[in-house]
C-alpha cells in the first residue's frame, strides 16, 4: 500500500508555511510530524500552515498539529493556521484548536 505524499514545504526569508492536502490520516500523520519537525529546525520567525487543500483532518492530525503548535511557542516562534475549508474548520472549531492557534484567512 503507497502512501499519498500529503504535505510540501515552502520557505522564504522569515517564514516556512507547511501545506497540506488532501486527506490527514492515521495512515499518514507522520508526514505531518516530519514536515513540522522540519520547518521548526529551520527557526523561523513564522510557521503557517496552509489547510487549503486538506479535504479532511482526523484527531491524529489534529494531534500533530497541537504538537507543532507547542514546539512552535516553546521556541518563541509564531504559528497560525491559514485558509481552511469550510469542512476542515469546522473540525478545528469542534476541536477546540481554534481556541488557542490563530487562525488567518
Amino acid at each position: 500500500m503507497s502512501e499519498e505524499t500529503v504535505t510540501s514545504l515552502e520557505r522564504g526569508d522569515d517564514v516556512v508555511t507547511v501545506v497540506l492536502r488532501g486527506e490527514v490520516d492515521v495512515l499518514n500523520v507522520g508526514q505531518v510530524r516530519v514536515a513540522l519537525e522540519e520547518a521548526l529546525e529551520s527557526r523561523p520567525r513564522t510557521i503557517v500552515v496552509d489547510l487549503s487543500g486538506l479535504s479532511f483532518i482526523d484527531s491524529s492530525g489534529l494531534g500533530s498539529l497541537t504538537f507543532g503548535f507547542q514546539r512552535a511557542r516553546d521556541s518563541g516562534i509564531a504559528f497560525r493556521l491559514a485558509r481552511p475549508g469550510p469542512a476542515v474548520r469546522r473540525i478545528l472549531v469542534l476541536s477546540g484548536l481554534l481556541e488557542v492557534v490563530e487562525l488567518s484567512e
